[in-house]
């Protein structure tokens, strides 16, 4: 079976998409601020150039080419503080405008902007569902591959593993018929530019209560580490190593990525937790307080009233204790009126991953562009 392409992306044309913002007057101090875009795309494909919508009709060259010839550096001196810009390929004919949306940078970051580029029409896809044995028991996957995964072979992707697979992506395989709509959330966060493209791998539960419990924690925990992360990145153009790395879910699902994330701080470096049920049957509420800390950064919400409100916050009091510090390696938030529900969890999902996955201003991008694959 292929993989099941989900958005129909039309070829963007020269303009700026409705809706984005109009530019402010100039402002002296910041009009000739600098822009560096590092456009990658796999060599001895054609020349790349930008336009920007000071003028979508005007190409800009690139100040540098790298040797291999699959990143090229643009730097732009936009009269406002961000700039909209697209990337067209020259090869034969006329010149082809990426797909997708037009990208924003903006110039009061400390890093350069990456981007990876596709040019032919195409849409995000969902491949068709695994099963994985290994000595611990036997689990399905699915995996979501964002648009240009095929096209792109020098874009490598932070991977995020969410619990509970068969509520993410399709309304028919959720045991409510509600799903979050995962797929969708992602194609907002891309066109707004506010996260890295990534990897998702749905992880389908074989028993819930026992592997989201101490039942059968460790035996899912052991296959997660074990079997399914070196799997993925064999299959995968993945960014290894737990600082590209998140584990996610909802309720026990929620306890379960905390408690892998604990405990393999060396493959997940990044838990978020939703209405978690945190002390149904699990541990953590002693081992957060037991050293030594991990290196991890962890997000926490619930609903209220209900929602495992309450033993959310003594879980935020707990990690503050261990030293974690909220708004650094600690995000904490409480919705008033939100259900322990799929439709509320997809409601605010895009919260941890802009916290995860986020074009943070004072850090280098997540994104990664390696050799093309042999």
């Amino acid at each position: 079976m292929v993989p099941e392409r989900l958005f129909s992306i039309d070829l963007a044309h020269a303009c700026p998409i409705s809706g984005q913002a109009s530019r402010p007057m100039q402002n002296t101090l910041e009009a000739r601020t600098s822009v560096r875009i590092r456009v990658h795309y796999p060599a001895n494909q054609g020349k790349i150039t930008l336009r920007t919508d000071a003028d979508w009709d005007q190409d800009v060259q690139p100040i540098g080419v790298s040797d291999e010839g699959r990143s090229h550096t643009f730097e732009l001196f936009p009269d406002s503080p961000f700039v909209y810009y697209k990337a067209l390929l020259h090869a034969e004919g006329e010149p082809r405008w990426s797909a997708g949306p037009n990208r924003l940078a903006t110039s009061g970051a400390a890093r350069d902007h990456d981007s990876f580029p596709y040019f032919q029409p195409s849409g995000a896809q969902l491949t068709p569902l695994e099963e994985l044995s290994s000595e611990h028991g036997t689990w399905s996957i699915r995996a979501f591959l964002p648009p240009g995964y095929d096209e792109n072979t020098c874009h490598r992707y932070p991977v995020l593993y969410m619990q509970d697979g068969h509520n993410l992506f399709h309304p028919e395989e959720s045991a409510v018929g509600q799903e979050w709509d995962v797929q969708d959330t992602l194609h907002q966060l891309d066109i707004m530019t506010s996260i890295e493209q990534v990897i998702v791998i749905g992880v389908y539960p074989s028993d819930r209560m026992r592997d989201y419990t101490q039942a059968g924690g460790g035996a899912y925990r052991q296959f997660l580490v074990e079997t399914l992360v070196p799997h993925v990145n064999a299959t995968y153009r993945t960014l290894e190593g737990p600082e590209h790395t998140a584990i996610l879910g909802s309720s026990l699902g929620a306890v379960a990525a905390l408690d892998c994330a604990w405990s393999h701080p060396e493959h997940f470096g990044m838990a978020g937790c939703l209405s978690g049920t945190f002390g149904y049957d699990d541990t953590l509420a002693t081992r957060v307080l037991e050293g030594p800390r991990p290196e991890l950064r962890i997000y926490l919400d619930s609903g209220w009233p209900r929602d495992n409100f309450e033993v959310t916050r003594d879980m935020r009091a707990r990690l503050v204790r261990a030293g974690f510090v909220e708004g650094i390696d600690l995000v904490y938030h409480a919705f008033p009126g939100a259900r322990h529900s799929e439709a509320d969890w997809g409601d605010r999902v895009h919260l941890p991953l802009q916290y995860f996955f986020g074009h943070r201003p004072e850090a280098r991008s997540h994104a990664g562009a390696f050799d093309d694959p042999a």
